[in-house]
This record gives C-alpha cells, structure tokens and sequence, in this order.
C-alpha cells in the first residue's frame, strides 16, 4: 500500500512513500553495523561517474545471503528498513546464540521460526536446495554456483519462478521474463521478497533525490557543441544524429553491452522479451 502525504506544497502533492506499517520500531543491531564512505563517483576529485553526489549519512548492515546458518533454527526479531537496498531486512535469533540479517520475505512477520537445510518445510523464508523445490513455486536470492551465496532475484518484490526440473539443473523464470537454468544444488529462498510497492513510489521533489545521492542530469540537447554530442542550434533542434549516443560520443541505443562470450550464456534458455515501441 502507498501512502499519500497531504499537497501541503506544490512537492508534496506528488511525494509518496511505501507502507512502512509493517515494520517495527526497533534501532539497528549495533555489532551488524559498520560505516562505509562513499566515494560518490569521484576518483582523486575527479568525476569519473555523473550524477552522484553527497547523500545522506547512513550505517551499513552486515547481511547474509548464503548458508552459514546450515541446520540451525532461527526465530524472526525484527523486520527494519535498509538504507542501503530496496527491500526490507530481518534480525534473526539463532539457536546457537548467534545473530544475523536476512532479507525479508513478504508475509513475514515477527515471531516466525525459518530454517536453511537441503530440506525444509515450503514455508517463506525457509532455504533449501533447488531440487527440493516443487515446481511452481516462487524463489529469492539464488546462487549461481553451489555454495556460492545468493547472487540473483535479490531487489524489493521481486521473485523468479521454477518452471521445470531436468536432470542436474533447475529451470528459472526470471523476473526479466528470460529463462535460465541453474544446477539443483544451489540454494534458494522461499517466497518473494517484501517492499512490493517499491517502484511505485515517487520521489516528488528535487530534494529528495538530493538526498538519495542523486545530483541533476541536464539533456543533451540543452547543452553547448563542446560539452555534448547534441549541443548547440538556435532553438528546439533535433538530436543531429543517427544513433542516440552518450556524452562521450559512444552509441547507446539498440546496442548490446552484453560480453558476447558469457560463461552463463550457455545456462540461458530463453532470452527476456524485447519491451515493444508504443
């Protein structure tokens, strides 16, 4: 559910913010914090990457994404926001006396028991082996290679789909809608990942992608000859050239930057589906 602020000012009117109802009123775990500075795209002062800037001041939180916790019950503490990623994150309790982040699945609430093991219950939040998964179901933060951690599906509502499992591999339908297997000894986590409402939100106003990190971006066309390929003309002019390209003068439309030897690209079954034209 997204939450609407009063137009009290003309940047309110727009400003909206996703449900945070769901979260408790708890202060970040202190020993699973650390601060990290942020180099904010500048090499030695230099601007090696346009458009960031400044941002607010914020604590890292130490997460695990793969199998540390092999066996062991934990019980669910808390559910907090993240500065740092789009979805949300859980304080786990751990039999053993130990204590760790996760993310958080939608649908879990405080008080859950959840278990990572070859196999579990097909309960959300619970991680186990792709083989052990039925197809049908709806998984997060999945490894590439066994005992790899989790390296995909990792972002506010998303989750991929198992769709078949053959022989030693398990196959995936990934929220980009492409198709890729996966061996079935890699882990995976039940569920799809909360925050759902995420790329629903808008930012409103200017200051808060200030906020974010996010510096102006000025159009190319509104720009001098010397400073971009579009610049310069007396008033509204076109682009000037075949291509769309960068500030560099590269192309960037309708390229592809995939590496065109992948070491995954044979793991790829079915491509994701061109966006059409309107």
């Amino acid at each position: 559910m997204i939450k609407k602020h009063k137009p009290t000012t003309s940047s309110r009117r727009h400003y909206t913010v996703p449900d945070y109802s769901v979260l408790t009123n708890a202060k970040p775990f202190k020993k699973l914090t650390s601060f990290k500075k942020r180099r904010v795209g500048r090499s030695k002062g230099k601007i090696t990457v346009r458009h960031k800037e400044g941002g607010n001041k914020k604590l890292y939180r130490e997460i695990i994404f793969g199998e540390q916790k092999k066996g062991i019950v934990g019980v669910v503490k808390t559910i907090e926001y993240d500065p740092y990623r789009s979805a949300f994150i859980s304080l786990i309790s751990y039999e053993d006396g130990d204590w760790h982040y996760i993310l958080t699945p939608q649908g879990m609430k405080v008080g859950e028991k959840i278990i990572c093991n070859e196999k579990a219950a097909l309960k959300s939040g619970n991680r186990l082996l792709l083989k052990n998964i039925p197809v049908g179901s709806f998984v997060h933060n999945i490894e590439v290679k066994a005992d790899g951690g989790g390296k995909l599906v990792k972002s506010a509502g998303a989750s991929a789909q198992v769709i078949a499992q053959d022989g030693k591999h398990t196959h995936l339908k990934m929220p980009s809608s492409e198709i890729r297997k996966i061996l079935d000894i890699c882990y995976a986590s039940i569920g799809q990942l909360s925050n759902v409402e995420h790329g629903m939100t808008s930012i409103g106003k200017a200051g808060r992608s200030r906020h974010l990190g996010r510096r102006p971006k000025v159009r190319g066309k509104a720009m001098n000859p010397v400073d971009h390929p579009y610049g310069g003309g007396e008033g509204r002019t076109q682009r000037g050239t075949k291509r769309p390209k960068s500030i560099y003068g590269k192309v960037t439309g309708g390229r592809k930057t995939r590496k065109r030897k992948k070491y995954s690209d044979k793991f790829i079954i079915e491509r994701r589906k061109k966006k059409r034209k309107k």
